[in-house]
């Protein structure tokens, strides 16, 4: 998923402060909560996405909602509001965890399989690329998208391996236009 330039200035500047002020941790802790809100969420989406309600009211309601978070995330979260950015809210609080992830040196690790796979079946796949470094944390996510047809496919940062059936036959299909 790329990410737009303003949650990537927004998470910066927030890491920058957090990091100056030694809350780093506890914002990261927030961020999490807020990414989990707002991806459970979609009446507060649909709310913040509304242009005809005006900024106060979508900070009061924002102060509600997230009124158990530090006093720097919740001026983070007005201070998007009060220019117009709340669409990518979500965005920036997933943008400042994947920063923080980089820092600490925790490696994201997307599999895409047909189907539901075993913990011993992803561990195999995973042990299997030289894409992961051993000395490494990661963070995985799975996704189960049938239309692969089989196979899978990883990603691990910007690399990204794809042994997937569709692709696969793909290229049989160019081969043979091919010649």
């Amino acid at each position: 998923m790329l990410t737009s330039k303003v949650a990537k200035r927004y998470a910066q500047g927030l890491l920058d402060f957090t990091n100056e002020s030694g809350q780093t941790a506890a914002v990261f802790s927030e961020m999490k909560d807020v990414v989990k809100i707002m991806s459970q969420s979609v009446d507060l989406n649909k709310f913040f996405l509304t242009p005809y309600i005006d900024a106060k009211k979508k900070i009061e309601v924002a102060d509600q909602i997230f009124k158990s978070l530090s006093v720097s995330s919740q001026n983070l979260i007005r201070l998007v509001i009060k220019h117009g950015r709340e669409s990518q809210l979500k965005n920036i609080a997933q943008e400042f965890i994947n920063k923080v992830e980089d820092i600490n040196g925790v490696q994201r690790i997307t599999l895409t399989t047909a189907t539901q796979l075993s913990k011993e079946n992803i561990d195999q796949i995973l042990r299997s690329t030289n894409l992961l470094k051993a000395d490494s944390n990661f963070d995985l996510k799975v996704n189960v998208k049938p239309e692969i047809l089989g196979g899978y496919i990883l990603r691990v940062g910007d690399q990204q391996i794809d042994a997937s059936v569709k692709t696969k036959l793909g290229q049989i299909k160019k081969d043979f236009q091919l010649n």
